[in-house]
């Protein structure tokens, strides 16, 4: 595993380019991945181990990244808690949100011997992996993960009810977080003691809310989360989309890397971000929307700052969206390997 580019990186040693990887590299733009839609769903690829593995390293095959991200979803957590959790096709959906609960926290029966399987998944993709290549594991982060227990349904990306139950029963919601934030950690070290070597909390909606009550409700967890896994030796990288200047208060006990969305420009990042914190991201994943020369022109933009920052990982600065073609997403992997990154 010395060979890992990405490793290194994390690790603080020098490296001849930054390593990469995607945010839903594991998914619909890859036509490996359609091939295996057509015959099996998303539990199914989820929970079959050497199926779960198989789509897992599918982007190192097909894309040749620096690493693969276990094929799974932030949403097992509610699931292990007890939540009836159906995956759509008009997304993931609850069979009764907690919001419609007359006492949301004892409806919930945490059991973590419902993600044995995804530590299945884990052991098959070590066994399976190139020795080179290692593997990120990932859970959501609190806030995340309450908006959809509270909704209930996937699609409503404002969260008018959770957020209207976070202003209303703000207590309420801190024991909640707490008990999220409990069952993340024991997940959290079950991936690393199966074979996960970096791990990557997914605040999706951090800026749901604003930052203050963010702040208040969700850093502690953060903490909690980014404590359990770095006692580990476990590189831990935090990715709040949409929390804006507030990754400037980001300090260095919540995390090792910060990945960055789009909406911030990655100098700026690495201006107001605390230098002992490395960052990671934040190509636009909507760029892969234009033709090849227009992601070349924009691409060249990044040398500089790769040239000058070896605390860097290249990655979106979101997932992959679906309809991008295949194509103009394996031109961008080769581009960074080709790329004169004057190191």
């Amino acid at each position: 595993m010395n060979d890992s580019i990405l490793l290194k990186t994390l690790a603080g040693e020098r490296t001849e380019r930054p390593p990469f990887w995607f945010m839903r590299q594991a998914g619909r733009v890859l036509p490996s991945y359609m091939k295996l839609k057509e015959k099996y769903s998303f539990w199914e690829m989820m929970q079959k181990p050497a199926l779960g593995a198989k789509v897992t390293l599918l982007p190192v095959e097909d894309l040749g990244v620096d690493a693969a991200i276990l094929f799974s979803d932030i949403l097992v957590i509610p699931y292990a808690m007890g939540m009836g959790l159906e995956f759509t096709d008009k997304g993931p959906e609850f069979d009764v949100p907690l919001v419609a609960r007359d006492n949301p926290l004892a409806a919930l029966n945490p059991d973590p011997e419902k993600l044995n399987y995804i530590y299945e998944v884990i052991k098959q993709t070590i066994a399976t992996k190139p020795p080179h290549i290692p593997l990120i594991g990932f859970c959501g982060a609190p806030l995340t993960v309450l908006c959809y227990m509270l909704q209930g349904i996937g699609r409503s990306k404002d969260f008018p009810l959770a957020t209207t139950f976070i202003y209303q029963h703000k207590e309420m919601v801190k024991k909640l977080v707490d008990a999220i934030t409990d069952l993340s950690i024991i997940y959290a070290k079950g991936q690393i003691k199966h074979g996960i070597q970096v791990f990557q909390l997914f605040e999706t909606h951090g800026g749901l809310i604003p930052f203050e009550l963010y702040k208040e409700l969700f850093f502690p967890s953060v903490r909690k989360i980014a404590e359990a896994v770095r006692q580990e030796g476990i590189p831990f990288i935090y990715f709040p989309k949409d929390l804006g200047t507030g990754i400037a208060e980001v300090t260095p006990d919540m995390c090792d890397y910060l990945s960055v969305d789009w909406q911030t420009p990655i100098e700026e990042a690495r201006k107001i971000v605390n230098r002992n914190i490395g960052l990671q991201g934040n190509i636009d994943p909507r760029l892969l929307y234009a033709d090849q020369r227009t992601i070349d022109a924009t691409l060249k933009k990044y040398i500089d700052f790769g040239s000058r920052n070896q605390d860097w990982v290249i990655n979106l600065g979101h997932g992959f969206l679906p309809d991008i073609p295949y194509d103009n997403a394996k031109f961008l992997a080769d581009w960074i390997k080709q790329a004169d990154w004057r190191r």
